[in-house]
């Protein structure tokens, strides 16, 4: 089983620049800042609509807080907000973002060996599982179990691929996993998978991500433009949103590569 280097992830997330469009790895393809900006008012909809049911005055656990836009977020709409970010650099700008949020807690750790010592009634995982290796996610989902409230959810938002997983190596480590295998991770974890959606906004920012990227290798460095290229791309599918992320579905082709899905999980025994 190809495992993936902890080393390597954290050296990765070390060296980032905190950007809107750092943590949707949107930084590379010549976007504008509103692409960032543009996803996450769009899936904050999505999310809004699946913790309607968590009690205002609860508390929340965001794991893998990165620049802080989900932990100021869940700050404004919940009592309390504890948000966890392991990076340096990504701790700093979260701390800097949510420093006027007194009902946020931040705390600069790794999610594996953070202890939770509070109960919550909603924990965020904005894209971490896809950086731990199987094992760890049991373990960190079967911590996680025992600070969740009697009919508190998980809300795991996390990039998924068709058929078999796919782990990526070098400098980026990363695995993508099918949402069958998700889903049976859950179950083992004792977790039920109350409410499975795909993540539209990032489907459609990752059909601009794969064109460019198959631009950049089919057209010589001197004539690439990524500047201007990133832009066209990025307007002409919010122009054509959202009936164009539907077309490939229509037709039966596995386009784009990636995908993305929110669980929303209970305890099985709630």
């Amino acid at each position: 089983m190809i495992k993936i280097d902890y080393a390597k992830v954290n050296r990765y997330w070390g060296g980032v620049t905190p950007s809107i469009n750092g943590p949707y790895m949107m930084d590379d393809f010549g976007f504008p800042a509103s692409a960032g900006k543009f996803r996450f008012l769009a899936e904050s909809r999505i999310v809004q609509r699946l913790t309607c049911d968590v009690k205002r005055d609860g508390a929340v656990l965001d794991l893998g807080s990165g620049i802080g836009v989900w932990a100021e977020y869940f700050a404004s709409r919940f009592s309390l907000v504890t948000a966890i970010e392991g990076s340096r650099v990504l701790f700093e700008s979260l701390q800097k973002r949510c420093a006027t949020h007194t009902n946020l807690h931040s705390i600069h750790s790794d999610v594996m060996t953070f202890k939770p010592n509070d109960r919550y009634d909603l924990i965020f995982l904005g894209g971490l599982l896809m950086y731990l290796n199987e094992k760890d996610v049991n373990a960190l989902l079967g911590k996680l179990l025992q600070c969740l409230e009697p009919g508190g959810i998980i809300l795991c938002r996390e990039s998924t691929v068709r058929g078999s997983s796919l782990t990526l190596k070098g400098d980026y480590q990363v695995v993508y996993r099918s949402v069958l295998n998700y889903k049976n991770i859950f179950a083992h974890c004792g977790l039920i998978v109350q409410h499975l959606e795909r993540n539209e906004p990032y489907v459609l920012i990752e059909m601009g991500s794969e064109f460019v990227e198959k631009w950049l290798k089919i057209v010589p460095t001197k004539f690439q433009i990524l500047w201007i290229v990133g832009h066209l791309t990025y307007f002409g599918l919010r122009l054509m949103n959202p009936w164009i992320t539907r077309i490939p579905k229509a037709m039966g082709i596995a386009y784009p590569r990636l995908e993305n899905h929110f669980f929303t999980l209970q305890n099985k025994t709630s």
